[in-house]
């Protein structure tokens, strides 16, 4: 539990340079995002054939509608404003970048309480397995938007932006073993692909933040 605060704490202090914020923020997103990917793989062992018929399409998670890059490489095409007198001039386009994380990360405080409680349920071997791994992304990614909350603050009004995804299916994923599988699966695979981009977007952020030094000092 210490260490699942450390991002938060550390973000409090202000004599913390910009750099290592983002480097543990990128840390964290990728624990995050390995662990989502293991979950599918657990899943994936044990998945009904019919599951790859009828699992919804990607465009119904319940973030699809909100615009953002759909990759480290899209990210990257953000607009750069060249560094002047102030740090703030320097994240004028990145603190949209961070607002677009936060609002991500936003999104999934409701599902994954969802994802939780269908765990204690599960009609899966590996049903402890993956309880407990669900447990730690849902500690994760707290830790992370907590962080993240306080490196916007300093960021301006736009990474303090966020769009909000209001999580619309309720908490039952389902009565019989193969509903229960295929929304269980779907609702995860949401999660890994936002992931995903959660840490892609936050390593786009480090790298620049390293490029040219700055401090929020």
């Amino acid at each position: 539990m210490l260490q699942c605060c450390s991002l938060y704490m550390v973000a409090s202090c202000s004599a913390v340079p910009v750099t290592d914020l983002l480097d543990r923020a990128s840390q964290r997103s990728d624990t995050l995002h390995s662990l989502s990917t293991t979950l599918t793989k657990e899943l994936d062992s044990h998945f009904p054939p019919i599951g790859r018929v009828i699992t919804p399409r990607p465009s119904m998670c319940h973030t699809s509608s909100l615009q953002t890059p759909n990759d480290k490489a899209q990210a990257l095409q953000i607009s750069f404003v060249p560094a002047m007198s102030h740090f703030s001039a320097l994240f004028l386009q990145e603190a949209d970048l961070l607002s677009l994380v936060r609002s991500l990360l936003q999104a999934w405080i409701d599902p994954l309480v969802v994802l939780s409680t269908s765990a204690n349920t599960l009609p899966h071997p590996a049903q402890s397995s993956i309880f407990n791994k669900i447990q730690e992304m849902q500690e994760h990614s707290k830790s992370l938007g907590d962080g993240l909350d306080i490196l916007s603050s300093k960021m301006g009004p736009a990474a303090q932006t966020i769009s909000f995804l209001p999580y619309r299916r309720g908490n039952d994923i389902g009565q019989d073993r193969i509903s229960k599988l295929i929304n269980f699966h779907f609702l995860l695979s949401c999660f890994r692909r936002d992931s995903h981009k959660i840490d892609s977007f936050l390593k786009v952020l480090r790298c620049r933040a390293a490029k040219m030094h700055p401090q929020m000092c």
